[in-house]
């Protein structure tokens, strides 16, 4: 038998009536505080009635559901910087939106569209440090160029889009980079780009704007 206990039990015991549970209760009282207590514990009419029917939970007020919120379309989840460097990569000039910020780059070009041959991304990390970059809910394949002092350290070519966890990093295990150049996929290689070249970007506007 379970139930709440309510009051004060030990004045419920010693004080008797004609009732035979109550007569049963004194007579458990005298021989085992614990058996007075699981004795003396109040239970509802229907239990009492009907020793194994379920208790039967209090009902609970309803509760108001909010409306979920629709999902954003894809346009409005990119983010769109201004054109604030040039790169010139052999001899071509690139117009390059500067992220500089952590959300900035933690967005890079998330959703976006395929790039133009003279657009790209740079990526900015002052001091230098190791990086590695994924293609999660990127839709369109990239060229990444992982530069240091200007000079090109490595090449992550036709890097795909990836979906879900776990993505690919490029390159893998990492490099040390200053800033680092997205372009549209196959550029690199039309170029001819390499390791060892030297990639020079002029800002438009002093970094720290």
């Amino acid at each position: 038998m379970t139930g709440n206990m309510t009051g004060d039990t030990s004045r419920n015991c010693d004080t008797p009536n004609h009732s035979s549970i109550q007569t049963l209760c004194i007579k458990l009282c005298t021989v085992s505080l614990s058996i007075c207590l699981m004795g003396c514990a109040p239970v509802s009419s229907d239990t009492a009635k009907n020793p194994t029917a379920p208790e039967i939970p209090a009902t609970s007020p309803p509760q108001t559901i909010a409306p979920q919120a629709k999902p954003k379309p894809v346009s409005e989840l990119a983010q769109y910087l201004p054109i604030t460097a040039i790169a010139t990569i052999s001899g071509r000039e690139i117009q390059l939106e500067v992220a500089s910020t952590f959300n900035e780059q933690e967005k890079g070009l998330m959703f976006r569209p395929p790039l133009a041959d003279d657009h790209g991304m740079l990526f900015v990390f002052t001091p230098e440090r190791p990086v590695a970059f994924w293609m999660k809910n990127t839709p369109s394949p990239l060229d990444i160029i992982f530069l240091l002092d200007g000079e090109v350290k490595a090449i992550a070519r036709n890097a795909t889009t990836c979906k879900s966890d776990p993505c690919p990093v490029y390159p893998v295990g990492g490099v040390v980079a200053d800033n680092v150049i997205e372009v549209r996929a196959g550029l690199t290689q039309e170029i001819g780009l390499k390791e060892g070249d030297r990639i020079s970007v002029k800002f438009l506007l002093p970094k720290n704007q």
